[in-house]
């Protein structure tokens, strides 16, 4: 089948002519002869009677006809809503991201990201496992850290760090850190994403030093040694991200604020396509923009 053919049929049906069809479609009057020969070559049937005078379409043209009006209509229909989507971007996006960046900073992002797109939806699914986007169906994922060789694209959106950080009941109870060594003699906020990670290592110019063990409480989840830090249990190593408002309201207090820990790289991650959704594209430009003017990303 040619849909080409049957574009050619329909409008040679529609304007009752040759000529008509010719100047409708931009083709030689040569062309469209020949295509609906081909046509009706192929159907093994006659859909047009052909004379000097007139052209009339047959009892199984006109059958013929009434279906493919029909295709040609819903192929125009399917290819304005491409140029639609091009224009105004709309659907929905799934998005996955660790839950501790779900739950301190990605709402008021899509939010404004929403507004601006009316005719956008996003499904975030907050997780820390690492999601297989094509698999999974999910549009875009947000990660942290070295990404793994794949044919996925990665762009990337920002840096951030870990600082160590205590709340002032705490300070006030054990005395503020004044070099790096005074650390041992206090309690320290791990947090430790496997078994193996019981240590974090701070730096300070070349300076390094090991933070954590052994630690007064250890958790694979950010959001419980921030916690932690906040009641006034100890000292806690957490990203900037996760205490930036608690340290701009007085709830923590930087400590040592010259050490800090391993700068890790934050990537948004979607399936290689040659063209993406202008939705996923949108995202992620609105990403990088949202991420670069906060006080503790690194671009």
């Amino acid at each position: 089948m040619d849909l080409n053919d049957i574009v050619v049929f329909t409008k040679v049906v529609e304007t009752k002519s040759f000529t008509g069809a010719a100047d409708l479609l931009g083709l030689p009057k040569s062309t469209v002869s020949r295509k609906l020969a081909q046509l009706e070559e192929r159907l093994g049937v006659r859909l047009v009677q052909r004379t000097t005078r007139k052209l009339a379409v047959t009892d199984i043209g006109e059958a013929y006809y009434a279906r493919c009006a029909r295709i040609v209509a819903d192929v125009a229909a399917a290819e304005q809503v491409v140029m639609d989507m091009q224009a105004t971007p709309r659907g929905r996006l799934r998005v996955t991201a660790p839950i501790d960046l779900s739950d301190r900073y990605l709402g008021e992002i899509i939010a404004t990201f929403l507004v601006a797109h009316p005719d956008v939806s996003v499904e975030l699914e907050a997780t820390d496992r690492t999601v297989d986007l094509i698999e999974e169906g999910f549009d875009l994922a947000i990660r942290f850290g070295t990404l793994q060789e794949s044919t996925l694209i990665a762009r990337r959106v920002c840096a951030i760090h870990t600082i160590l950080c205590a709340a002032p009941a705490y300070l006030a109870r054990r005395g503020d850190p004044e070099v790096v060594d005074d650390l041992d003699a206090h309690d320290r906020l791990l947090f430790t994403p496997t078994p193996r990670n019981q240590t974090w290592t701070i730096a300070s110019g070349d300076a390094t030093h090991e933070f954590g063990r052994p630690s007064r409480f250890a958790s694979n989840n950010f959001g419980a040694v921030r916690d932690l830090a906040l009641a006034g249990g100890g000292i806690a190593l957490l990203s900037n991200f996760m205490v930036e408002e608690d340290i701009g309201n007085g709830r923590l207090v930087r400590v040592l604020p010259t050490w800090s820990g391993r700068v890790t790289d934050v990537h948004a991650v979607y399936p290689a396509r040659q063209n993406i959704a202008p939705r996923l594209a949108l995202f992620v430009e609105h990403l990088v923009k949202s991420f670069h003017p906060s006080p503790w990303s690194r671009p």
